[in-house]
């Protein structure tokens, strides 16, 4: 019994030899055995740090592998067709934006000449004007000059009389004796001479030449105002109202700009959107970037209030958050009891430089990316107010920049008793010239 079982591990030993060799695992029987003896071993699904290598391949399978991981030859060429084609079309964008580039300065250099003819057919304009003027009041001089001259002629004759006749008389007077006659009958005949009265009225049309100057003074306004407002023209866009957003006293036109004021409620669908007691209506319209310009018809409304907001503004009730100016959401100008002032986190200060005359068209521009709000009388482009990123004494911002999408507002305000309702405003429709 003892030589069988030292038979056994004599197997067993000789098991785990022959395994280490040949790098292949032993028996299951002479894994036990040696188990069982005590000796050495470590499966492959042991939790040690022990790195345990795999199993080599054979070198007929490593090349079957590698020459399944090769494309083929048709694969190659395919692929390299692509991209000999890819290149070429690269090539071919690349010198088309170098032409670009390259054209972009005689583009420019085509559009500066053909600002230079506008502008020159302008001066040229404005030059014959001038001259036609100078050439006015040239004949003018020369007309008072001829009828002065024939005044002048009358009147000088008229004083060699007086001083022949003066002559006479000093002779007369003389001891040297003169015939009786001797100039008596010239200064007897000679009477006074007065001033003709149709002599005050030779002098140069001063009347027609101030109303010459206050109409070039009209017309200079008017054509500086037109100049500086040729910029903002660029940047117009077409406004139209948000007809969700009107309360339900507005009533807007069949082309979505004017709207009026009606003194009953039609039946209209409860919107979140919707003013509820602030009679007021939104542009459908965002800004979101860039330089944005637009213009309100306020001639036929005697109070309103003109603007930008946030969408975030209030729409419900009639506290500060839905009034426009009146929060730090909206900006606006606004005419109240014949007195213009500007709106914004409830703040005012009155605006500079309105005339006596009504205004006709608010004109509001934006420059969304710089943070800036400009409201403007479109008819003189007289600055109202200006909005900045810049904390002025009056107004402070809250940022540096618009912070979400700027949307038109218009906005009707309740006139004193003596004054009629306000009835029409309109957001102005821009024709392309």
């Amino acid at each position: 019994m003892a030589e069988k079982k030292a038979f056994c591990a004599g197997n067993g030993e000789s098991a785990v030899a022959q395994s280490g060799q040949s790098g292949l695992p032993a028996r299951s029987a002479g894994s036990h055995s040696v188990l069982q003896d005590g000796l050495s071993f470590t499966p492959l699904d042991s939790n040690e740090d022990r790195t345990v290598q795999p199993f080599p391949r054979s070198p007929k399978l490593q090349k079957k592998i590698a020459k399944a991981g090769q494309p083929s030859q048709e694969e190659l060429s395919r692929r390299l067709e692509e991209l000999q084609g890819e290149k070429s079309k690269t090539e071919a964008h690349i010198q088309s934006l170098k032409k670009r580039k390259a054209d972009l300065s005689s583009s420019t250099e085509v559009m500066k000449q053909q600002v230079r003819e506008r502008f020159e057919n302008m001066r040229f304009a404005l030059n014959q004007d001038e001259q036609a003027v100078r050439d006015s009041l040239e004949m003018d001089l020369r007309r008072t000059r001829t009828r002065l001259d024939q005044v002048l002629k009358t009147w000088e004759q008229h004083q060699d009389q007086v001083i022949k006749g003066i002559s006479s008389i000093q002779r007369a007077l003389s001891n040297s004796p003169q015939p009786e006659d001797d100039g008596k009958g010239q200064s007897d005949n000679l009477s006074a001479k007065k001033p003709d009265a149709s002599e005050k009225e030779i002098r140069l049309n001063e009347e027609r030449f101030e109303r010459l100057l206050k109409t070039l003074s009209s017309i200079s306004k008017q054509l500086r105002a037109q100049l500086q407002r040729k910029t903002l023209l660029l940047d117009a866009s077409p406004m139209v109202i948000d007809r969700q957003t009107c309360h339900s006293l507005i009533t807007v036109t069949s082309e979505g700009r004017g709207m009026y004021f009606s003194g009953t409620a039609p039946s209209t669908p409860e919107h979140p959107l919707r003013f509820d007691k602030v009679c007021c209506a939104l542009g459908s319209s965002p800004v979101t970037g860039g330089q944005t310009y637009w213009e309100v018809d306020v001639r036929c409304c005697s109070a309103w209030a003109v603007g930008a907001t946030y969408t975030s503004l209030e729409r419900k009730g009639r506290n500060k958050g839905a009034k426009l100016g009146r929060n730090r959401n909206s900006w606006c100008v606004e005419l109240r009891n014949n007195r213009l002032s500007a709106w914004h986190n409830d703040c005012h200060i009155a605006c500079q430089g309105v005339g006596q005359t009504p205004l006709g068209k608010i004109g509001v521009w934006v420059n969304y990316d710089k943070g800036q709000l400009m409201f403007y009388d479109a008819d003189t482009m007289v600055v109202l107010q200006r909005f900045s990123a810049a904390v002025t004494p009056v107004f402070d911002r809250a940022h540096h920049q618009f912070t979400e999408p700027l949307y038109p507002a218009i906005r009707f305000l309740r006139p004193p008793e003596n004054q009629l309702w306000p009835n029409h405003l309109e957001l102005s429709h821009f024709s392309t010239p």
